[in-house]
Formats: structure tokens, sequence, C-alpha cells
């Protein structure tokens, strides 16, 4: 069931959209070379409590998952593009790396990514990095009162191809409330004019990510981690936003 949200209900959605990305933009100033994995991971933990927020990751038992995530961030290296399990690695220079974080305040949730290069980048990886940010504010740009959820996955898609991307159907953005995840599936493909009415109150996590290859993804032993199936590089890019009588507003900007 698709809930729209009350002005209230989004206040106290930007509040934890704020922290998120206050958190993150910290975290961005740690990626670089010598820095493992697991101290991002660390820091990322001790920032959500000093906030005063809750992970929404920890325990986490999604269907596709194996068992229990316990973890709060997803950390996803190089070729790994979501739900990335932090682990005992250390970054390289030229390492890509996304970021995806989503904490609960008093009861609400807010949900972002971004994709960060250690050291020196590569053209190709701030080409693919580019592309993400690009499809995710040709998405938001699409996201107005009186349109359609498909207006949103055809903004997305249509970045993509003219990068020479393919955008995978798989996994997309999601509704987002009470929960990380509500109802409502946000491919990152579609046909304008089609889907869901784009109503006052509607809030969801818009997140494209694009692999530099094939589309298609592969999984990890650790039964979390997706890969692009051709080892290609990847990026991923995520906002939260809410649908308002006056257009869209970016509850976790910056």
């Amino acid at each position: 069931m698709i809930e729209l949200k009350t002005p209230a209900e989004i206040a106290k959605m930007r509040a934890a959209g704020r922290l998120v990305a206050e958190i993150l933009a910290e975290l961005r100033s740690m990626v670089r070379p010598g820095v493992n994995l697991l101290d991002i991971e660390h820091r990322a933990r001790e920032l959500i409590a000093a906030g005063g927020g809750v992970s929404c990751y920890w325990d986490y038992a999604p269907s596709f998952g194996n068992g229990p995530f316990r973890n709060v961030i997803c950390l996803s290296l190089n070729d790994a593009v979501l739900h990335g399990l932090p682990h005992d690695a250390t970054l390289r220079d030229g390492d890509l790396l996304s970021l995806d974080l989503a904490v609960e305040l008093d009861g609400w949730a807010g949900d972002s990514a971004i994709s960060v290069i250690a050291g020196t980048p590569r053209e190709a990886d701030l080409r693919l990095i580019r592309s993400t940010e690009e499809a995710l504010a040709a998405a938001i740009a699409a996201a107005r009162p009186g349109g359609r959820l498909g207006d949103v996955s055809h903004a997305i898609a249509e970045v993509a191809r003219a990068y020479g991307y393919t955008p995978n159907g798989e996994f997309g953005g999601h509704g987002i409330g009470r929960t990380m995840h509500e109802d409502l599936a946000v491919p990152n493909s579609g046909r304008p004019g089609r889907g869901y009415p784009l109503r006052p109150g509607l809030t969801f996590a818009v997140e494209p990510w694009f692999a530099a290859g094939s589309s298609r993804i592969v999984y990890d032993p650790d039964g979390w981690t997706i890969r692009s199936a051709d080892g290609s590089r990847t990026a991923h890019s995520e906002h939260t936003i809410a649908i308002t009588p006056d257009g869209v507003e970016v509850l976790t900007a910056p």
C-alpha cells in the first residue's frame, strides 16, 4: 500500500535526510588511498549514533540477501555497485567506491548514495560517475505533481543511453518513509506518461546506477555484494525526494 505523507511527516523525513547527507559528506572526505573499508564502516556507526539515528541496514534481511545485514553502510568497490558488504580491504589509488547510506531518525527514513574516486581519477570513471549524477538530476527534474512515475524512469534511461550505457532492470529506486523500503518500485528505465501518478505527499528514493560494460549482474559469495557480470566499473547515485504541491523537494540534499 502506497502511503502519501503529510507536510509534518515530510518535515520529519527532511530531518532524517539531512542527517544522511551530513554523514555522507564526512565519509566522502575519508575516501583516499590507504583507508580501510572497515574504517569507513566504523566511522559511519559513530556518526549515526552521534546524530541520534538508527541504521536502516542493521539486521535487514530481504529475500535477495544472505541472512541479516550486520553493517550500517553499503560500500561497493570498483565493479561492485550495490549492497557491498564492508570488509577488510584497503583503498588503492584510483579505486571507485560507492557509499550507500540509509538512516532512521525519530521513526522516519532517509536514503542516499554517492560514488567517489580514491586518489587519482581515471577519466572513464569520472564520466561514469557523472552519468549517474546527471541521470539523478534528470529524474528529479521529471518528478512533478501531475506526472507519472514512468517520466522519472524514462529520464534516467535517456541519460544512460546518451552515455552509451544500458540500465539494469533488476534493481532501482523504491518508496520510503516509515521504513527504508516501502511500496513503489522506481525502475531505471520506463515509458513517459505511464505508471503510478505523482501526487503531493509521495516520497521515494531515486537511484540510477550504471556499469561501463554489461548491465548484467552477479552476486559475490557473501550473498549481498552485486557486481557487473563482466567486471566493468560501476557507479551509483541516489536521493530521497518528496512530491509537493509546488514541485519536488530533495530531502537528502547536502
